[in-house]
C-alpha cells in the first residue's frame, strides 16, 4: 500500500520468499500467508491498511497474517489489536521476514517487533527480477526523511535519510533493464536527498552524479531504456539537474513535485525548504531548458491557517506555472506533529478542506484540455500499457506521462513506439504508429 519506495520493497519481499518455496496466489485465492506492507501518510491510509488487513483474515482465518510498513512502524499496537493478526513488523526489519517466518510458523516470535529506527533500518541488499504484470520497473536509491515538515510523520515512520550504494543501485537498474523493462523509475523517499549522507568532501556525489552513471549503462540501442523521476522537492532542483535534464533525451520529460502550496506563509507553517518565489524560480529555469516539461504535483489544501486567499495562491499557481496534474490531498490531522498541535480555532473545517480539495481538481481541468490541445498534430514516445483485444486499443503513456490510445495492432509489449498524434477525447491522446 501507499508509494513506490513501499511498492519496490513489497517485490523484493515476494520474490525473496519465491526463493524460499513460497508460491504466490492470485487476489481472488486464499493463501497461507498474508504480508500487508501498509502506509499511513494520512489517516485515510491507516484505515484503509485496517481495511486491508481485516479484509484478507475474513478470506482465511487460518492464514499467518504480518503487518508491516510505516502503519506499523507508528502504530503497532493497533495493528496488533486485530484480531487475527500474527506478527507486527517495524521497517527496521521489513526486509528480513523470510527469515522471521520459521519461527513465526513455530510460534516462537512476540506479536510485536518494530524497533528503533535511529538504530537500524531495512535496506534492499539484493537484486530485484522484476515487477508481476507492470511494464515500468522502480528502483529504490534512497530512504528516510530528515525534513521533519510540520504536516508528516513519514521521517519518523522511515527514520534518517539514508542513500543506497551506488554500486548496488546500478547493479539493480542493469538487471531490469535486461530482463526487458524500457523504463525504470527511480525513487525515494526524499529523493533529491541522495548523497548527501555519504562521507567525503566537494564535490558531492548527488542524484545527478547518479543519473550520469545510470545513463551509461548497457542498453538494447534499438530499445533503449528511458529514465523517469518520481516526486521531486523543489529545493533540489539544481542547474545541474536542469543541464542534464535538458540535455539528456532518455530523461522522461515528465516531473512529479513536491509542492504542497503555492503560499509562502503556508509553507513555511508547513517547515518546507522553500518559498512560492523559488518555486517559481526553479520552475521557471527548467522550462527555460525544457518547454515541453509535463508537470504533476502534491498539493495539500486545508492546512491549519490557510485561509481562502492563501488557498487562492495555491490554485493561482498552478495556473501560472501550467501543472496540469495536482494529486490534490485534503489535510489530515496526525497526532505527534506540530500541526496537530495548532488550536482547534485555526484549524481549516474539514468540510471546507473537502471543497477546496474539489474545486482545486476542476481548476485543474482546464489546464489539462490546454496541454493536450498543444499537443495535436505533434509526435511523442509511448509506451504501451495495457492492451484490450476486443476494442483494439492499447492504452499506453508517453514519455512525458500524457495517457494515450493506440491501435492495439501497432504497439509491442515492452517496447517504445514513436507515434502522432490525431486527436484526442477528453481524457487521452489519440495517435497512430509514426511513419
Amino acid at each position: 500500500m501507499g508509494c513506490k519506495v513501499n511498492s519496490y520493497e513489497s517485490e523484493l519481499i515476494a520474490e525473496t520468499l519465491q526463493a524460499e518455496q513460497w508460491q504466490s496466489v492470485s487476489h481472488n485465492e486464499a493463501a497461507d500467508l498474508y504480508i500487508i506492507n501498509t502506509c499511513t501518510v494520512t489517516r485515510e491510509a491507516d484505515r484503509q491498511a485496517r481495511q486491508q488487513v481485516r479484509k484478507v483474515i475474513r478470506r482465511n482465518p487460518e492464514a499467518l497474517v504480518v503487518v508491516t510498513g510505516c502503519y506499523a512502524q507508528m502504530d503497532p499496537q493497533a495493528c496488533a489489536a486485530i484480531p487475527g493478526v500474527d506478527l507486527v513488523l517495524g521497517n527496521d526489519r521489513k526486509l528480513d521476514v523470510h527469515q522471521l517466518l520459521p519461527q513465526l510458523q513455530q510460534g516462537e516470535l512476540p506479536k510485536v517487533l518494530v524497533g528503533d529506527l535511529d538504530q537500524h533500518v531495512s535496506l534492499p541488499d539484493r537484486l530485484l527480477t522484476g515487477y508481476e504484470n507492470h511494464t515500468r520497473a522502480l528502483v529504490q536509491i534512497q530512504q528516510g526523511c530528515d525534513q521533519g515538515c510540520t504536516f508528516c510523520i513519514i521521517h519518523r515512520a522511515r527514520g534518517r535519510s539514508c542513500s543506497l550504494a551506488v554500486t548496488l543501485i546500478k547493479r539493480q537498474v542493469q538487471r531490469l533493464v535486461v530482463n526487458g523493462y524500457p523504463e525504470i523509475v527511480i525513487c525515494g523517499v526524499d529523493l533529491g536527498a541522495y548523497g548527501d549522507d555519504f562521507p567525503g568532501s566537494a564535490p558531492s556525489y548527488n542524484l545527478t552524479s547518479l543519473l550520469r552513471e545510470l545513463l551509461q549503462l548497457e542498453c538494447d540501442p534499438h530499445n533503449p531504456f528511458r529514465i523517469r523521476l518520481s516526486s521531486i522537492d523543489p529545493h533540489h532542483i539544481s542547474d545541474e539537474l536542469i543541464e542534464l535534464w535538458a540535455s539528456e533525451p532518455r530523461i522522461c520529460p515528465h516531473m512529479h513535485l513536491s509542492l504542497q502550496s503555492g503560499n509562502t506563509m503556508v509553507l513555511k507553517r508547513m517547515k518546507r525548504r522553500y518559498t512560492a518565489a523559488q518555486v517559481r524560480e526553479r520552475i521557471s529555469a527548467l522550462r527555460a531548458q525544457l518547454p515541453e516539461l509535463v508537470i504533476s504535483a502534491d498539493v495539500m489544501v486545508g492546512f491549519p491557517t490557510e485561509t481562502e486567499a492563501q488557498y487562492l495562491d495555491t490554485e493561482a499557481m498552478l495556473a501560472e506555472l501550467d501543472i496540469a496534474f495536482p494529486h490534490v490531498f485534503s489535510y489530515s490531522e496526525r497526532s505527534g506533529t506540530p500541526a496537530a498541535r495548532i488550536p482547534q480555532s485555526k484549524q481549516v473545517p474539514v468540510m471546507e478542506r473537502k471543497q477546496r480539495n474539489q474545486r482545486l481538481r476542476q481548476a485543474a481541468l482546464p489546464l489539462q484540455a490546454k496541454l493536450r490541445s498543444s499537443r495535436l498534430g505533434s509526435s511523442a514516445w509511448v509506451l504501451p500499457e495495457s492492451i484490450d483485444n476486443e476494442q483494439g486499443l492499447a492504452r499506453c503513456r508517453a514519455e512525458d506521462y500524457l495517457a494515450v490510445t493506440v491501435p492495439a495492432a501497432q504497439v509491442t509489449a515492452g517496447q517504445w513506439l514513436r507515434v502522432k498524434y490525431s486527436g484526442e477525447d477528453g481524457t487521452a491522446m489519440l495517435a497512430q504508429a509514426a511513419n
